[in-house]
């Protein structure tokens, strides 16, 4: 009996399946951080919604840099499900175990020098920084958790089971907020109380993405041989993967931390008003992320067999979706794009000036789109060399043409700016495409 080839109309039907569930998973952030805000917001003084604030904005550096284990962690398993090698993709679970076990005892072990540093270099007022101690402290302690729920969601997207993605982040919002209003308003416990309902919200869905993990997991789910986590020459390729990530996540982080810098020089009301226009972009991205998840997915399963002819289809459905999806937000963005800014700020100069700049954060999603997908299309490839060079050679393209731009145009340049680092990343990228799909041919052969 002949098995049925796939057809683009059913790689349509495909893509929706994987993507859906993870944008709907990524507004879990967005209402845990409202919630969080929320209830900071309504204790007795400003310093503990800026304590808990700076804290976050800690948390966020110190964990999402590891963010690579995530994606290393899709590639790898979507190409063992390619090849039917269920044995690799369990050695390819334990060793990202190990690996993150030793990143989250890292953090525990310089817990101390990370605040100090941190709060040195954010030189908040003193009430600010004893709360946003106060919850570091507490909070700290979620880092195995939250590198353990990297793998696991990388996990499920690269078995391209992300219903139960939802499912597990849906637990841990679920958790979180319920937890952040026990704790806080019925016990008292205040910004500590918030920490402490994050930590076991990050705890329980670990718990229970391990169990979903060991239901869905192709072949035996019981058998798993521990001799992976002891053969160190199987580490290689691993490390070297997110050793190329980590340089990529660092270089993007600098290339934003420069537009909030030169942000900042344009004075306290521009800086505000971009903020605002930033979270359009983030926004954004909850969306677009779906389709740049599914081509993890299904690139890196199609990768593993060596099959180009589903790697081609697949490219090339997600990213006509994608492309519709973005302009379907710019169009969310264009009609109801002053209303948010005005939900967003009750500051009337901080409003003027984000909606003078509002057609630039209404145009991004189409600028950024193509970047996404390419991140997607050469995670799922696992080729960390390309998307580490992009990188690399985007920031030198980037950044001194960010400072002409800003000084020949003031704000206006920031956002031209902004929106060459997002043609830069897609165009260093898509040249380095047929390369990825010649080396499937000659695998293939």
């Amino acid at each position: 009996m002949t098995t049925a080839i796939p057809t683009r109309a059913h790689w349509h039907g495909r893509v929706w399946k994987l993507a859906l569930p993870i944008m709907l998973s990524n507004l879990a952030v967005p209402i845990v951080g409202a919630v969080d805000t929320a209830v900071a917001g309504h204790l007795p003084g400003p310093e503990y919604l800026g304590g808990v604030g700076v804290a976050v904005m800690i948390f966020s550096f110190a964990f999402w840099t590891f963010g690579f284990l995530r994606f290393s962690t899709t590639g790898y398993v979507a190409q063992a499900l390619g090849r039917g090698d269920y044995e690799t993709l369990k050695a390819v679970l334990i060793r990202a175990g190990v690996l993150t076990l030793a990143i989250a005892l890292s953090l525990l072990v310089l817990q101390v020098p990370i605040l100090w540093l941190s709060l040195f270099l954010i030189d908040a007022s003193p009430e600010v920084s004893h709360q946003a101690a106060l919850y570091f402290d507490v909070r700290v302690w979620a880092a195995p958790a939250v590198m353990g729920n990297y793998i696991v969601l990388g996990a499920m997207i690269g078995l391209q089971r992300t219903g139960w993605a939802l499912v597990v982040q849906t637990v841990v919002a679920a958790v979180n907020v319920a937890l952040d209003l026990l704790f806080v308003l019925e016990f008292g416990w205040q910004v500590p109380g918030l920490a402490a309902a994050t930590v076991i919200a990050e705890y329980t869905g670990l718990l229970v993405g391990i169990g979903v993990l060991l239901w869905v997991i192709p072949g035996s789910r019981w058998r798993w041989s521990l001799q992976a986590a002891t053969q160190l020459a199987a580490y290689q390729p691993l490390l070297a993967l997110n050793r190329d990530l980590l340089i990529r996540t660092i270089v993007l982080s600098f290339a934003f931390a420069v537009f909030v810098a030169l942000s900042a020089r344009e004075g306290d009301a521009t800086l505000a008003a971009n903020e605002v226009l930033m979270m359009f972009l983030s926004f954004a991205a909850f969306a677009l992320d779906g389709f740049a998840n599914a081509c993890e997915a299904v690139v890196g399963e199609a990768y593993g067999r060596r099959d180009r002819r589903t790697l081609s289809q697949v490219v090339g459905v997600s990213t006509i979706w994608a492309g519709i999806a973005a302009a379907l937000v710019c169009l969310v963005f264009a009609l109801n794009g002053e209303d948010i800014v005005r939900l967003m700020t009750d500051v009337e100069e901080v409003r003027e000036i984000a909606i003078t700049y509002l057609p630039y954060a209404v145009l991004m999603p189409l600028f950024g789109v193509w970047s996404f997908q390419l991140d997607g299309i050469f995670i799922g490839a696992t080729r960390g060399p390309d998307l580490k060079n992009s990188m690399l050679i985007t920031a030198v393209l980037f950044l001194p043409a960010m400072v002409l731009l800003w000084l020949t145009l003031a704000n206006h340049g920031l956002w031209i700016g902004l929106v060459l680092l997002f043609v830069l990343r897609a165009l260093t990228l898509w040249v380095r495409y047929p390369a990825l799909v010649r080396e499937v041919e000659t695998s293939a052969a």
